[in-house]
Parts: structure tokens; C-alpha cells; sequence
């Protein structure tokens, strides 16, 4: 009899409750995830979230919102982990592999632009370097290298996360709102967040080499 009702509770809960209750721990974990390995597609994560968000008409607009609260504060909990582990690798004689892994992913140019950014724009450059496809890790790099504080790293890295998770957040509303079945807003979404990334890469083969410059 109590089986039975436990079975009759667990049927009437609605299928949109489930989702979020996987949904907005999973998204979390792979933004925060992706903040650290820099391999996880993390913005078309938020996007495609966004689209499923847009759909479940019944937690609208809260699921928007929770999916741009919890995008944010991932990436930026990401971040912050990131930049700690990059310090120690700085203050110790023998470096770190996620030190290491930062200098493999900035090219010696774009770490020059960074740091020439930094010095003009100071703790402002991490909110462009965020909207930035590829531009997170060279700027991180440069704060490391002049050994900003972590105070200040996380002074103007909170709304440069803000501004990320707002930007792929509104490209989902965008894919999503042009369909009625989900998986197609999906589709629409993780397509113009890969194009946005591709961008920058194919901008930097197709423009005149300037001279001195080095090969992409």
C-alpha cells in the first residue's frame, strides 16, 4: 500500500520538476568544469539551458533566470580555481601543470596583446576577454604573470562572468524562440556559439600577415 503510493507521488510529479532538479546541478558542474579544462563547449552549454529554460513555460521566468545565476556563478567559481591554482604555479620554483597548461594555450602574440591590455584597462579587459571566444586564458595568463591579487582578479572577473552568462544566455532565448520543439532551439544554439568561437581562428588565417608577426 505505501509502495504504492510512493509509486502514485513520484507519477503526478510534473517531468519539468525532474529536469531542473537534474537539469541546473548538471549545467553547474560543466560550466564550473569547463572553467577549469578549457575543452568543454561551456557556452553553448548555458545557451542550449536557455532553450530548454524558454520552453518549460511553467517556470518562466525563473528558469531563465536560474539558468543565467548558476551559468554566472559556475564560471566564475571556475575561474577563481583556475586563477589559485595558476598562482601557486607562479610562487614556486619548479612552475605547475595548470600553469604550464595556460602557457600552452596562449600563443606568445596573443599573451603580448593581453598584457599591453592589461596595463592600459587594468581589471575591465577580463569582462572583454570573457565575450571574447578564446581570450579567457591569454588574459588570465597576463593577470598571473603580474601577479594581480586575488581580490582584484575576482573584482573583474564576477561581472565579466555576468556578461558571459548574459550573452549565451541570449543567443538560447534566440534559438529557442525561432522553434517550437526544444531539440531544434538546441541545434540553433550550439550552432551560432561554435560560430562565434570560430570566428576569431578564422579571421587570424584569412587577414594580411602583418611583418614579424608569426604564423597562425
Amino acid at each position: 500500500m505505501l509502495l504504492g503510493e510512493a509509486v502514485q507521488q513520484v507519477q503526478q510529479v510534473p517531468p519539468e520538476s525532474t529536469q531542473q532538479a537534474v537539469g541546473y546541478p548538471a549545467l553547474f558542474l560543466l560550466v564550473a568544469l569547463g572553467a577549469l579544462v578549457p575543452v568543454i563547449p561551456t557556452g553553448a552549454l548555458v545557451s542550449s539551458a536557455a532553450v530548454v529554460a524558454l520552453h518549460q513555460h511553467q517556470s518562466l521566468p525563473f528558469g531563465l533566470l536560474l539558468v543565467f545565476l548558476v551559468g554566472a556563478l559556475a564560471a566564475f567559481l571556475g575561474d577563481i580555481a583556475l586563477y589559485w591554482l595558476g598562482r601557486r604555479g607562479v610562487g614556486s620554483r619548479n612552475g605547475s601543470r595548470w600553469l604550464a597548461a595556460l602557457r600552452n594555450r596562449a600563443t606568445p602574440d596573443r599573451l603580448a596583446q593581453a598584457q599591453t591590455r592589461l596595463d592600459e584597462h587594468g581589471v575591465l579587459v577580463l569582462v572583454v576577454s570573457r565575450l571574447i571566444p578564446a581570450g579567457r586564458i591569454p588574459v588570465m595568463l597576463a593577470c598571473l604573470l603580474a601577479q594581480m591579487p586575488m581580490r582584484s582578479f575576482a573584482r573583474g572577473d564576477a561581472p565579466a562572468c555576468l556578461a558571459w552568462a548574459a550573452t549565451y544566455g541570449l543567443i538560447g532565448i534566440l534559438g529557442g524562440s525561432l522553434f517550437a520543439e526544444p531539440w531544434k532551439g538546441v541545434a540553433v544554439a550550439v550552432a551560432l556559439t561554435l560560430l562565434i568561437s570560430a570566428v576569431p581562428g578564422l579571421w587570424r588565417r584569412l587577414r594580411p600577415q602583418r611583418p614579424g608577426e608569426a604564423a597562425p
